[in-house]
């Protein structure tokens, strides 16, 4: 997700926490076709501001990740007021969950039918919602409702990541980034210490091993980090991650020969430095424990160490709590090939349980055309929880990022129009151009898999068993929590096997080659 995650678990796209539930689906569910060629009708008189003026007031229901900011409702109550002048006769409102549950209660509330209209969704957790059935087939809907969203898509060809057996299931974002690892640290506190490091040169596994040993001496009190080892063999030795319960293949193997992370020898590697960290009280001891957002804890002063990506390494605001925090960067084994993010890295999806799928195009095509609706659901309020500055939007008065009552609220990221996007404190001008910039250098490459959707219909149990198995005995390994690594990797993966590894793996390498050889005859 663009924005508000750092740590492994969110701040780059690899399956080291198989952290999702699954539940069995119907059919076998793999990457579809979109018919784009159709010319939608997006003449003025189709336009979802002009239609049914009489029509019946209804409340759309949406979920976003992280926690409500205290002006969301008096914000959404203007863009009601604002799309019903339009001709929208719909009111809002507006759910947040927290970040750590967000994906698991997604997918309970699914299993359980529960009614609700739009959602913010990413990568792996949407891949499960879909294959699950639990979103609307948009196909007809999109060209109907949303003309000029749907000309979008079809101009950049980007549905076809969000398409299960021919159907469209969700709308991408259309944001060039790349999430390759940066190791951050408190500069201000380093410097304190006389802890000095030149820009750009802790780039190796042994660069920050130094360095996190270097702040542990110097305060030895402080929680230091949350993060294990492994990221940063992954970049190492360019490992792609399928976003799939731990399955990925390296990135010069012509063959994409699919392989589970827990057998590669830099699995080992990382196991081996990570229980280093644990046993010198780097790592954080409730590590297993802590399920408070990394990303807070790090704005809040509470960790020293943190890796996340190019676009919070040059935010001009990184959210810090207090003004006088400082953060270096640095971008780790920058000689490394590292896949760019897919376009399913933020999403919206409609319930199939929504009975105003309409109205919730109309609304998205709507924000997809008018400046002024942009501004009022992205910023909000003029004057109360921004001000314009120029082209700028600022916060108003002394607020910040931490303390920001609307502006950079969570999940807002697959509503980016980079036509309408403002500079910011956070995101100045230009800064999205340097980050497609940077996802555009010959190490930063798109996936060979781009795209691909992973079925898991006719493995679901086997999954169960592999996400479970992970949960008991493969991150204490990843942690550095185990007493002996090479018996507990041993026993690991031995687990593995048994719960059904051999056939996951057959039945994913299957999925992609059938991909590659469906690509290779367009």
């Amino acid at each position: 997700m663009a924005g508000k995650y750092f740590g492994i678990a969110k701040a780059i796209p690899i399956v080291l926490m198989l952290q999702f539930g699954l539940s069995a689906c119907n059919g076998d569910r793999n990457i579809g076709t979109v018919d784009m060629a159709a010319e939608p009708d997006v003449s003025p008189a189709s336009t979802s501001a002009e239609r049914n003026p009489q029509e019946q007031e209804v409340t759309l229901s949406f979920y976003f990740g992280g926690d409500k900011k205290s002006a969301t409702d008096e914000v959404w109550s203007n863009v009601s007021e604002y799309v019903k002048s339009r001709g929208l006769n719909v009111n809002f409102a507006i759910h947040y969950i927290p970040w750590p549950d967000y994906s698991g209660k997604l997918l309970a509330m699914a299993a359980s039918g529960d009614n609700w209209d739009l959602n913010f969704d990413s990568d792996n957790s949407f891949q499960q919602m879909a294959a699950r059935g639990s979103y609307l087939a948009l196909n007809d809907l999109l060209p109907k409702y949303a003309p000029h969203l749907y000309a979008m898509y079809r101009d950049k060809n980007t549905l076809a990541s969000a398409t299960v057996d021919g159907a469209i299931v969700g709308m991408p974002w259309n944001v060039k980034m790349n999430q390759r690892v940066y190791a951050g640290w408190r500069e201000d506190l380093a410097d304190e210490a006389g802890i000095v490091r030149a820009p750009g040169s802790v780039r190796t596994i042994g660069d920050v091993d130094a360095l996190l040993h270097d702040l542990k001496k110097a305060y030895p009190n402080a929680k230091l980090s949350r993060t294990s080892a492994l990221p940063l063999y992954v970049v190492r030795d360019e490992w792609v991650d399928l976003g799939f319960h731990g399955l990925g293949f390296y990135m010069n193997d012509p063959n994409l020969t699919v392989r589970a992370i827990e057998q590669q020898p830099f699995y080992e590697e990382a196991a081996v430095m990570s229980k280093r960290w644990y046993d010198d009280q780097i790592l954080n001891r409730d590590v297993l424990l802590d399920t408070e957002s990394a990303a807070d804890q790090w704005r809040n002063g509470k960790m020293l160490f943190t890796i996340t990506s190019h676009e919070w390494a040059y935010a001009a605001d990184p959210g810090f709590v207090d003004a006088s925090y400082k953060q270096q960067m640095s971008l780790i084994y920058p000689d490394k090939k590292f896949v760019n993010r897919s376009s399913i890295a933020n999403v919206l999806a409609i319930n199939r349980n929504s009975d105003h799928a309409d109205r919730v195009l109309r609304f998205l095509d709507m924000l997809e055309t008018d400046r002024r609706l942009y501004d009022l659901v992205i910023y909000g309020i003029e004057g109360k929880t921004y001000v314009l500055n120029g082209n700028t939007a600022l916060y108003p008065g002394d607020m910040r990022f931490s303390t920001s009552n609307y502006m950079d609220w969570g999940g807002q990221w697959a509503f980016w129009n980079l036509a309408y996007m403002r500079p910011t404190e956070t995101y100045p001008a230009g800064f999205w151009a340097e980050e497609s910039n940077f996802a555009e250098l010959p190490t930063n490459v798109p996936s060979p898999v781009d795209g691909i959707f992973l079925s898991d219909s006719a493995i679901v149990d086997d999954l169960a068993k592999r996400d479970q198995i992970y949960e008991d005995v493969g991150k204490p390994i990843e942690y550095g929590t185990v007493p002996d690594i090479d018996p507990s990797i041993a026993a690991y993966i031995q687990k593995q096997k048994a719960g059904g590894l051999d056939s996951i793996i057959a039945n994913v390498q299957k999925q992609v080659d059938q991909y590659i050889a469906a690509r290779i005859r367009e």
